[in-house]
């Protein structure tokens, strides 16, 4: 009997996907979309130094993560799209 209340509810969820689309993204160019990619990659490589950070006790892997952060935030900048 639970199985097809679930299956109702996905219908009626399909249903009301239907009837209220959602915001459209815009569609990128390839490049446009290689740059978003590595734009997140950038990201989350800064939260995994955060997190290092937040952890490191030597002060010499401190300065190695700090300066790799530094890079990777430079990196960030430079890779942002034109406006």
């Amino acid at each position: 009997m639970a199985r097809g209340w679930e299956s109702k509810s996905v219908e009626a969820q399909q249903a009301d996907a239907a009837e209220n689309p959602g915001p459209q993204r815009a569609s990128m160019t390839p490049e446009q979309a290689a740059r978003q990619r590595q734009l997140e990659s950038l990201r989350l490589s800064c939260q995994n130094l955060l997190q290092q950070l937040e952890r490191v006790r030597d002060p010499r892997h401190r300065r190695i993560l700090e300066e790799a952060l530094s890079e990777l935030q430079y990196k960030i900048d430079n890779t942002k799209p034109p406006v």
